[in-house]
């Protein structure tokens, strides 16, 4: 019984003594911080209403895409593929209400346009 409880306080003084103590120095250059502002600030995609204006191949899917920014070259717009067919979708808006403003008339030059919502977050 003796051995057991000096080896225990052996063992005990082992791993006390062994410990290993320090500092951690990061060195990180500020314009890291800069830059996470940036991103913060950004808008979030998922988060803004967007109009689909074209279905198909990608082809003429960047024939649309290219079509769609001379006719509103203010617009953010993207190709999307979504197995599988390529989609092209444009504008960026927060509302729904300015959404399906902006669909009416892009509904106009694109009869097949539909109002895109967003993505609702994973929790």
């Amino acid at each position: 019984m003796r051995t057991v409880f000096n080896a225990l306080i052996l063992l005990f003084f082992s791993t006390v003594s062994f410990a290993q103590q320090g500092t951690i120095s990061i060195e990180q250059d500020p314009k890291i911080d800069a830059l996470v502002q940036i991103y913060k600030s950004s808008p979030d995609i998922a988060s803004v209403y967007r109009i689909q204006i074209y279905f198909g191949s990608l082809n003429d899917a960047k024939d649309i895409k290219m079509q769609a920014e001379g006719d509103y070259p203010d617009w953010y717009s993207k190709i999307d593929f979504i197995s599988p067919s390529y989609r092209v979708r444009i504008g960026q808006f927060k509302t729904k209400l300015d959404a399906e403003r902006n669909l009416m008339d892009v509904r106009k030059k694109y009869p097949s346009a539909m109002l895109i919502q967003p993505e609702k977050k994973q929790s």
